[in-house]
C-alpha cells in the first residue's frame, strides 16, 4: 500500500493492526463490524491484518483518542504481532496521526487514507485520476507540518535575504501542496466540462437511463457484464472499479435502455471523497430510474440497504424509483434466511449474476420499469417514409404493422422523449 510522500514512512505497508474506538458500550457490534470491513479495505491493497482491537473509552482525547495507558497496549500488542503500521478507523486529525507516530514508531494511518489509496490504484479514466489526486492533495496539506527533517533549513542567500530567518521548508512545500490543488481543480473543471458535453450527447438520444447503484462487491459490475456483455472489471473486492461505464442493451421484449454501472457505496465514505466522486454518482441523478444491487448472502443486508439510500439521498437522487435487485442467491444454502429476506423485501428480485437464476424476471422487471418510461401510438406513416420506421425499431419497439394501399400503420412502443417526434403521424379516430 502506498503512502503519502509527505511523511517519511516506509513505502509499503506489509504488516497493519487495526484500531477503532468508541465510546457507547451499545455501538460495540457496530464497532466490530467496522473494523472487520476496514479488515476487508486494508487487504483489497494486498496488506496483511495481522491483528485488531476495539478499544472503548469514557471520551476521546485530543491527544491520542485514548489514555496513554490504551495507547501504551495497543502499540505492545502491535508490536508483538510484528506490524509495521497502525491503521485507525476512527478519523485522526494531523496532530494525533503526528502523536500516535511519534509514540508508536510506526506507521499510523486512517480509514480515510486506506480509501483515497484504493481510489488510487483503481481510477482508470482521466477524471477519476484527478479526483483521487485532488482528495490526496486536500488531505496530505494539514499533514505537512513536521513532514521533514529541515524544517529550519534557510532560505539561501543572494536576493532572498528579506526573508529574514529564511522560509522553512514546510511553507515552501504548502505552497506547492496549494498549487496542485489549485491546478487540480481547474483540470477537473475542463474535464468536466466534456464530461457534461458527452452527456448532453447522450441525452439527446431518446433512450432511457438506467444507473446501477448499491454498496461495494455487491455484484453492480457483474449485472452490466451479464446484462449487456460489456468488458468491464468484475472483481471480490472493495471498489473494485470507479469509473462510470455506461452500456446500451436490448432486452428480449424488444425494449431498449441504457445501463450505467456506478462507483459502489460504502459506509463512513469520507465527505472529501463523496464530493470529488460526485461526477461519477451524478449518473444516479440523471437515471430514469436504478436498480439497487445488494449481496442477499451478506449478514449486514439491511445496513447495507440503508447506507445506499442515505448516499442518494445526500446527491438528491431519494426520489427516483428503484428496482431492488438480491444479487448472491447461490450462496444461500439457509432457507429460511431467505424467505425473511423476501418477507423484509417483497418487491425485490432474487437473482444470481453468477449462475444466471433469475435473469429472465429480472430483465422482466426491468421492462416493467422501462414501460413507465414509454408511449403507446398508433401511427400512420406513407411508405416513403421508412426512415421513420426504422427509427423506431432502433429506439423504441413495434407491436404491430399493416400495410394498407394509403399507408403504413403502426402500433408502437417509444421513449416519452420519443413520443413528441411522432406526433404529427398520429393516426385519427375516424369520424362516425
Amino acid at each position: 500500500m502506498s503512502m503519502l510522500d509527505v511523511r517519511e514512512r516506509p513505502q509499503f505497508v506489509e504488516r497493519a493492526f487495526l484500531v477503532r474506538v468508541y465510546k457507547d458500550s451499545r455501538e460495540h457490534d457496530f464497532a466490530d463490524d467496522l473494523l472487520h470491513e476496514l479488515g476487508d479495505l486494508a487487504e483489497s491493497l494486498g496488506v496483511t491484518v495481522v491483528g485488531r482491537e476495539l478499544v472503548r473509552v469514557r471520551d476521546t482525547g485530543p491527544r491520542l483518542l485514548m489514555g496513554t495507558g490504551n495507547a501504551d497496549t495497543i502499540i505492545s500488542m502491535a508490536a508483538a504481532l510484528d506490524a509495521d503500521c497502525l491503521i485507525f478507523d476512527n478519523d485522526l486529525t494531523p496532530a494525533q496521526q503526528r502523536n500516535w507516530e511519534a509514540l508508536s514508531k510506526l506507521c499510523v494511518i486512517d480509514r480515510e487514507e486506506v480509501i483515497i489509496d484504493i481510489f488510487g490504484r483503481r481510477a482508470q479514466t482521466k477524471e477519476a485520476q484527478l479526483q483521487v489526486a485532488l482528495a490526496r492533495a486536500e488531505f496530505s496539506l494539514p499533514r505537512l507540518q513536521k513532514a521533514w527533517a529541515h524544517l529550519g533549513r534557510q532560505g539561501g542567500s543572494g536576493g532572498t535575504g528579506d526573508r529574514g530567518e529564511g522560509e522553512m521548508q514546510v511553507e515552501v512545500d504548502r505552497r506547492i501542496v496549494r498549487r496542485d490543488i489549485s491546478r487540480l481543480k481547474k483540470d477537473l473543471t475542463i474535464v468536466r466540462k466534456n464530461r457534461a458535453t458527452q452527456r448532453k450527447h447522450r441525452q439527446r438520444l431518446p433512450l432511457p437511463l438506467a444507473a446501477i447503484v448499491g454498496y461495494t462487491n455487491a455484484g453492480k459490475s457483474s449485472l452490466l457484464r451479464r446484462l449487456t456483455g460489456a468488458d468491464v472489471l468484475v472483481a471480490d473486492k472493495l471498489f473494485a472499479t470507479l469509473d462510470t461505464t455506461t452500456r446500451r442493451i436490448d432486452l428480449p421484449n424488444g425494449q431498449t435502455l441504457l445501463l450505467t454501472d456506478t462507483v459502489g457505496f460504502i459506509r463512513q465514505l469520507p465527505h472529501r471523497l463523496v464530493e470529488a466522486f460526485k461526477a461519477t454518482l451524478e449518473e444516479a441523478v440523471l437515471a430514469s430510474f436504478l436498480i439497487h444491487v445488494l449481496d442477499v448472502s451478506h449478514d449486514n443486508l439491511p445496513v447495507f440497504h440503508q447506507t445506499t439510500l442515505d448516499v442518494l439521498r445526500e446527491l438528491g437522487a431519494d426520489d427516483k424509483r428503484i428496482l431492488t435487485v438480491m444479487n448472491k442467491v447461490d450462496l444461500v444454502d439457509d432457507t429460511d434466511q431467505l424467505d425473511a429476506v423476501k418477507a423484509m423485501f417483497p418487491e425485490a428480485v432474487f437473482v444470481s449474476f453468477h449462475t444466471g437464476e433469475g435473469m429472465d424476471a429480472l430483465q422482466e422487471r426491468i421492462g416493467e420499469m422501462l414501460a413507465a418510461e414509454t408511449r403507446l401510438l398508433s401511427l400512420r406513416l406513407p411508405h416513403e417514409r421508412s426512415d421513420i420506421v426504422a427509427q423506431i425499431h432502433r429506439l423504441g419497439r413495434v407491436l404491430s404493422t399493416r400495410y394498407e394501399d394509403d399507408a403504413t400503420y403502426l402500433d408502437v412502443s417509444v421513449p416519452l422523449r420519443l413520443a413528441r417526434e411522432f406526433e404529427a403521424f398520429v393516426e385519427k379516430p375516424k369520424e362516425s
